[in-house]
């Protein structure tokens, strides 16, 4: 495969003026309130019901929109926990919906998290191709190291370690050193990335 027009799609971005090496795509007020789901979907003594009652409380309390709302629901139907993946589609559907009657200055950041929950879908069912497509497109939305250590993981599972690896040293000569941090700190913790800590720099 010919990853050349990928390549320029994520190299390309760097001389934009709108390029900040943003953490996530979650406003900063609904951060804490995201984090507590993340946190009780990861814990193995929470049941999934008990989740999703906490996520549909806090939307409810206005600790989070409903775009949020959609995308935690998404998160904890595709985790192992629930491992469904039609209702983590339905509920990407919402989403969508959500962030376009939304509007405003966050759309781009909400359409990328849109994107990302597309790509997991088709990562967790083995069409890697289509994951890669939608993962290059969230962060063509929204420059955040955790968009692009997606690119990066299907890259892998795709069989294209070199691509990869020369992708990843285009963007530690090219990007910001907080964005290069972060994305070192992924690729020492994250499995899927686990090909890649023999590139690893120092943070």
């Amino acid at each position: 495969m010919d990853y050349n027009a990928l390549f320029e799609r994520i190299l390309g971005q760097v001389d934009q003026a709108a390029y900040m090496p943003l953490a996530d795509a979650v406003d900063a007020s609904q951060q804490s309130a995201m984090s507590e789901v993340e946190a009780q979907i990861r814990d193995t003594r929470i049941s999934a019901q008990v989740t999703e009652q906490f996520i549909h409380s806090l939307h409810e309390t206005g600790r989070i929109d409903r775009v949020n709302m959609t995308s935690a629901l998404h998160v904890l139907a595709a985790s192992p926990k629930v491992g469904d993946l039609d209702l983590a589609a339905r509920h990407v559907a919402e989403q969508e919906m959500a962030a376009l009657a939304l509007g405003g200055p966050r759309l781009e950041h909400n359409l990328a998290s849109v994107d990302r929950h597309r790509g997991v879908l088709a990562f967790l069912q083995g069409r890697f191709s289509v994951a890669l497509d939608y993962f290059s497109r969230a962060f063509e939305r929204q420059h955040s190291a955790g968009n692009l250590s997606n690119v990066l993981a299907t890259l892998i599972r795709l069989g294209d370690l070199e691509e990869a690896r020369s992708l990843l040293t285009q963007v530690r000569s090219a990007f910001a050193t907080d964005f290069v941090a972060s994305l070192n700190s992924m690729i020492a913790q994250d499995p899927d990335l686990a090909m890649l800590r023999d590139e690893e720099e120092p943070c």
